[in-house]
């Protein structure tokens, strides 16, 4: 596979720090420019951050002492410098849209963990496993910003990555409704127990703007490409809601489904044991090897058990059984920062990069 020179934009921050671990060592990927804000522009990588690491493992020792560029200011040096980027900044929507379509202007594709693209409508929004087609939207969203290389492409929201990828497979059987409740860890707020002590023994019922997002990203990955742009599906109709939990990392989900042809449970199960994509048929280098793990006991999956599964890329699944009120009901479990996050964007551009939209 050919080796590509890769940046992190916004590399200081709990996401670009998570891009940081998993790409140091890549067998595909080079990490040749780090990039945040001005504060931190001119420092090593190891002065930006300081005391706010916030990973298990320690900083890489080859990008300790790697200069941080300005991400607006030394954009030349930095597209000169990388094949594409990963973004994962901190700024309002607005600016992250110019911020990404700069980029992108400059001919360097940009992949990013950001969601002020998710509803550009030729921006595709990706979970590999599902719907590695609507990368086909990128030419035309070439056309519209006037390039040959550059592009925007996304992952989505990281409390999706635990449930949607067991109700796809399901599809078959037309699901029709969802109800979802989230349990989602405190690093999807970018925070550590340390820095957010009034999550200790705490949940927050509420997470600005996550229950908007889980009711419409899937829609949006069910989608289709017409006249080019990405139209969201029309069902299945979902509703959810989102607490914030003392958990350091792992996002669940409390899923309730119906469907317009009720399967059993073992077809469900068949489904999910079998169900793979694009990224296992390539082999590339984060996928699983089995995408959905079922767990038949009763009191799994548990947060702290599972998240790491597969290196934090399989999604935990169990407790499947009839419901009252919906057909089924089962729970689901996830890495937020590796599946979830960083992780879902490097096996994005591990996608893209197999079917050539790199070069």
């Amino acid at each position: 596979m050919k080796k590509y020179n890769v940046g992190i934009i916004g590399a200081t921050g709990m996401v670009g720090q998570r891009f940081s671990l998993l790409l140091a060592e890549h067998p595909w990927f080079n990490v040749t420019a780090l990039a945040a804000s001005a504060s931190s522009a001119g420092k090593t990588y190891a002065e930006a951050i300081g005391s706010r690491w916030a990973m298990k493992d320690e900083i890489p020792a080859k990008l300790r002492d790697m200069k941080v560029y300005d991400a607006e200011k030394d954009i030349d040096e930095i597209v000169n410098a990388v094949d594409f980027v990963f973004c994962a900044v901190n700024m309002k929507k607005d600016e992250i849209k110019a911020i990404e379509e700069m980029y992108a202007k400059h001919e360097c594709p940009v992949i990013s963990n950001n969601s002020a693209n998710r509803f550009t409508p030729d921006v595709p929004m990706i979970i590999p496993e599902i719907n590695a087609d609507h990368a086909e939207i990128i030419e035309s969203q070439r056309k519209r910003l006037g390039t040959k290389r550059g592009f925007i492409a996304v992952k989505s929201n990281c409390s999706l990555q635990s449930y949607v990828p067991a109700l796809y497979p399901l599809d078959k059987f037309g699901v029709d409704k969802v109800l979802v409740c989230t349990y989602q860890a405190i690093s999807g707020a970018g925070k550590t127990f340390e820095r957010w002590p009034e999550m200790i023994d705490n949940v927050i019922p509420y997470i600005g703007g996550e229950e908007e997002k889980s009711e419409k990203e899937p829609l949006k990955i069910w989608g289709e490409i017409k006249d080019g742009e990405i139209v969201p599906a029309t069902s299945p109709k979902f509703t959810a809601q989102c607490l914030r939990v003392p958990v350091s990392d792992g996002h669940m989900a409390a899923v309730y489904v119906s469907f317009k042809n009720k399967p059993t449970k073992d077809e469900i199960l068949k489904c999910w044991e079998e169900f793979s994509g694009e990224p296992q048929k390539l082999d590339l280098p984060h996928a699983p090897k089995q995408f959905l793990h079922y767990y038949t006991e009763d009191d799994m999956p548990q947060t702290k058990l599972c998240r790491d599964i597969e290196g934090g890329m399989a999604v935990s699944v169990g407790r499947l059984r009839e419901d009252t009120q919906y057909d089924y009901k089962f729970v689901c479990c996830s890495h937020n920062t590796l599946r979830g996050a960083a992780g879902g964007a490097v096996l994005l551009a591990e996608l893209l990069a197999a079917k050539g939209y790199m070069d």
